[in-house]
């Protein structure tokens, strides 16, 4: 069957600590709908208690359990709701991808006075001051869970640099003393190690070591079936490398793992793959970007060019596609959202071709009441699909700069086939090869309005769609 994802979660659900007993209901739903994977937002207890997303990470051993930033649960729910969240959707047969964030820690219980020099936050290899002692929040002691599962506690030697000295009440990017910003990052802003918060000294033995630690607890304890791995162009790549073998050898299975690498230059993407090809899939950045241009030009965009500088172009069996993701929602900073219209046709070309592992977005699939934003209504139908029609040898017609499409000749087990047409401008048609072995076959339109198209005995057939929109045909459908 074919492997599709579903992200469990948005940036704007309700601060109720319900969403684990909502996903836990949801289960058996999901997996009739066609889904195999659900990626859970961070478990863990955030800076802002039950009020967080959970990017701002605190304590990554607190799953809802302690009474720590003001509330025991998470915005999602106590440790109890969290594990039998997780055996529900095992019990469902979908495998289970937490959010794993693990470099920027927020919301210290105490401040340290060290040494530091201020960086140019622009091109953090330049120093603007020399060093001076400055006041930071990096002492994490956890008091609530008092040493419960583990007694390691942070202080500023487990961090390469802040944003903020309290002393002076100053935002800025400082560099403590004697460290340096990690390696094998992204070259953004000079060295984009530091992104926020306390940045983790990912060279130090100690925090490899807890780290590692502290993985091996969270496999045992929610038996998750692999990871989502944020900001992963903000750590040095050889830690991952290390860091996912020594956890992959513990639990003695594969640890499925996608990361985020929020860049739309194809060329970083691969290169980061390019360091250790058997490390982790990566997320296809550049094809949201382009679909969101199609979405957003008025027609201009050139549907011939789509996949150029998509990573499942590239590498299909490393890259997990998106249409969007509780990023790029609106509001947030990286709002670059695919436009309502254009979203079924976005999610047919990620959910019925061949290349990537496609993920479905919990906004899309719901909709998202903070941003009046409804489900998408062709969703479920193109999720059925995909695990009932999405099979065998691919044919393109990637060859009009508005009008595109292509088919699935299905396999032996999953013979129906499809066909695929849609456009960013005018309606038209176009012929495609459907299979010499669906000659004479009349198939349905499965989403869209299109009328039913007969194969003709050389297995071509003309297919035709409005414009603006999207049509697929499938014997899948009867």
């Amino acid at each position: 069957m074919n492997g599709t994802m579903f992200q469990a979660f948005e940036w704007y659900l309700p601060d109720d600590a319900a969403h684990w007993k909502r996903l836990a209901a949801a289960a058996g739903g999901l997996a009739q709908a066609g889904f195999t994977a659900v990626w859970l937002p961070p478990a863990y207890k955030a800076a802002g208690g039950v009020h967080d997303v959970g990017y701002g990470v605190y304590d990554t051993y607190d799953l809802g359990e302690f009474a720590q930033k003001g509330s025991v649960p998470t915005k999602y729910g106590t440790r109890a709701e969290y594990l039998a969240c997780i055996g529900a959707l095992h019990q469902a047969g979908l495998s289970v991808l937490p959010d794993i964030v693990l470099n920027h820690r927020m919301g210290a219980d105490a401040c340290e006075e060290v040494r530091a020099e201020e960086v140019n936050g622009a091109n953090r290899s330049q120093d603007l001051t020399g060093e001076e002692t400055v006041r930071v929040w990096t002492k994490f002691t956890f008091p609530g869970r008092a040493g419960k599962y583990s007694d390691f506690t942070w202080d500023w030697r487990c961090f390469d640099g802040v944003d903020w000295d309290d002393a002076a009440k100053k935002s800025e990017v400082l560099l403590f003393e004697g460290k340096s910003w990690d390696s094998e990052v992204d070259t953004e802003n000079g060295n984009y190690d530091y992104l926020m918060g306390a940045d983790l000294d990912m060279g130090s033995p100690a925090v490899a070591e807890e780290l590692t630690r502290w993985g091996k607890w969270y496999l045992d304890t929610t038996r998750a079936d692999g990871f989502r791995l944020d900001a992963v162009k903000h750590i040095n790549r050889d830690f991952y490398t290390q860091w996912l073998a020594g956890l992959r050898a513990y639990a003695g299975r594969e640890l499925f793992t996608v990361g985020e690498y929020w860049s739309p230059e194809i060329e970083k993407l691969i290169d980061y793959l390019n360091g250790d090809g058997s490390c982790m899939s990566l997320f296809d950045v550049p094809l949201h970007y382009a679909l969101h241009e199609a979405s957003a030009s008025n027609g201009a965009f050139d549907m011939r060019h789509l996949w150029d500088t998509a990573l499942a172009a590239r590498r299909p069996c490393q890259t997990v596609t998106f249409v969007d993701n509780h990023d790029t929602q609106p509001g947030q900073a990286l709002q670059s959202e695919v436009q309502s219209w254009f979203k079924p046709a976005a999610y047919a070309l990620i959910l019925l071709r061949e290349a990537g592992y496609p993920c479905v977005f919990y906004g899309d699939w719901y909709g998202i009441p903070h941003n009046q934003i409804p489900p998408v209504a062709a969703l479920p139908a193109l999720v059925a699909l995909r695990a009932k029609a999405a099979y065998g040898p691919e044919h393109d017609a990637f060859d009009h700069p508005d009008i595109v499409g292509f088919t699935r000749e299905g396999d032996a087990e999953h013979p129906a086939g499809l066909a695929v047409l849609l456009t960013n401008g005018p309606g038209g048609a176009k012929r495609l090869f459907a299979g010499t072995q669906h000659a004479g076959e009349t198939w349905p339109c499965a989403v869209g309005r299109g009328a039913p198209v007969t194969i003709g005995p050389d297995g071509w057939a003309d297919f035709s769609v409005d414009g603006g929109s999207l049509n697929v045909w499938s014997r899948a459908a009867l």
